[in-house]
């Protein structure tokens, strides 16, 4: 029986040994979601567009809502919550897609030497590009409103890498369990609706009582949607210790699925 390493440094090195790879399966991805469309891959940059144009008219004209007791533009309130809805988003549609990362493709995981551990990681990748359009369009627009953009704006990768680490983890876990488990995809829907309520997406946090906050920060979206706006649009610095200590969980949620996933791994081909 072949035994699979589930140490962390060996699967960033296979990462790494089948980036190409990895790369053919993402821009399959992106092909097979936009084939057959007028369009095609242009709609990626053209749906974060339209975005943040019926935002800004759902919330800036009809509900002219605006961030906290704090005086601020409509205009604001929209760029504030479309970043977190961009953090939510990458966590959504990853996850959304896990239960099926293995499950739907049973060519893969018939063929023996094909390395099932990089497919969590295409799904990752591919939330990642989608979300990365979105930014680029939301950040341009608060470029615009403001006159200039922050120059800790450069340090948005750094405040995204730990929580991409843990999204990771969380595919590879979800993924190993929905193969033997069907019913995952529902648990799955409920959990990305509830995460996007019980995270300072539409609200800031200062406007939940103090004695609740503590189970807003137990989402794990939380810090790092309140850390990117920080960096990305009020011009600060990251929490570093808090950074610090996100990163340590993050790391350690990716290692605990990627050992599941490797432990889980050879009754694949049994259950597909």
């Amino acid at each position: 029986m072949q035994i699979h390493s589930a140490s962390l440094p060996n699967y960033l090195a296979t990462i790494t040994r089948y980036r190409d790879l990895i790369s053919q399966l993402v821009r399959r991805e992106f092909s097979t979601r936009y084939r057959g469309s007028m369009l095609g891959v242009l709609w990626a940059v053209v749906n974060p567009i339209l975005t943040v144009l019926i935002f800004s008219f759902l919330f800036g004209t009809i509900f002219k809502a605006r961030w906290g007791s704090e005086p601020s533009s409509n205009g604001t309130f929209v760029i504030i919550a479309l970043v977190g809805m961009i953090i939510h988003g990458i966590f959504a549609e990853s996850l959304g897609q896990a239960p099926n990362v293995i499950l739907g493709r049973p060519s893969y995981v018939k063929k023996v030497v094909f390395p099932l551990e990089i497919l969590p990681i295409v799904t990752v990748v591919t939330a990642l590009l989608n979300a990365a359009a979105t930014m680029t369009v939301v950040l341009a627009a608060n470029g615009i409103l403001n006159g200039s953009m922050p120059i800790t704006v450069l340090l948005l990768p750094v405040v995204l890498v730990p929580f991409i680490f843990l999204v990771g983890g969380v595919v590879l876990f979800v993924s190993a369990i929905g193969v033997y488990l069907r019913d995952l995809a529902q648990i799955v829907n409920f959990l990305t609706m509830a995460t996007l309520f019980l995270a300072p997406v539409f609200y800031p946090i200062s406007v939940v009582p103090a004695n609740y906050r503590f189970l807003l920060y137990l989402n794990p979206l939380t810090f790092i949607i309140e850390q990117s706006r920080e960096v990305a649009l009020f011009g600060h610095l990251p929490d570093w210790s808090g950074l610090t200590i996100y990163s340590v969980i993050a790391f350690a949620f990716a290692w605990a699925g990627f050992w599941w996933f490797q432990r889980s791994r050879k009754g694949f081909a049994d259950v597909v």
